[in-house]
């Protein structure tokens, strides 16, 4: 009877100790603050004018470039696309006066169907 009963203390002091390490383990997890949030604000539109396509002197079939007027003229970020689900040029900007060179890849007239420009600030 003594001897089953040290049985049962010892592996009870075993299962106490496991605990309390698995415990120490656990407990030296940390995680860092973090933050979340929503909010909302307007979207306005940008107005495009003034388009012009530069053709390739030697193949005129080829849309070398596309120049426009953007308003408001503090767009820092424009890029235009020639067809849909085409390629999309990065342009240049300087004071609304946009540029898109289309050369790479190179631009065609038969695929430019549309005319799709995105500008942020």
């Amino acid at each position: 009877m003594f001897r089953r009963r040290s049985r049962t203390v010892i592996v009870a002091f075993v299962a106490v100790a496991l605990a309390a390490g698995v415990y120490a383990y656990a407990a030296a997890n940390t995680v860092p603050g973090s933050t979340a949030g929503a909010g909302s604000g307007a979207i306005s539109g940008y107005t495009v004018s003034a388009i012009a396509y530069t053709l390739n002197a030697t193949t005129p079939t080829n849309v070398d470039q596309v120049a426009f007027t953007i308003s408001p003229a503090a767009a820092a970020t424009v890029k235009a696309q020639l067809a849909a689900g085409g390629s999309w040029y990065t342009c240049a900007n300087a004071a609304g006066s946009v540029t898109c060179n289309t050369t790479a890849p190179q631009a065609t007239a038969v695929a430019a169907t549309q005319l799709t420009v995105v500008a942020s600030q």
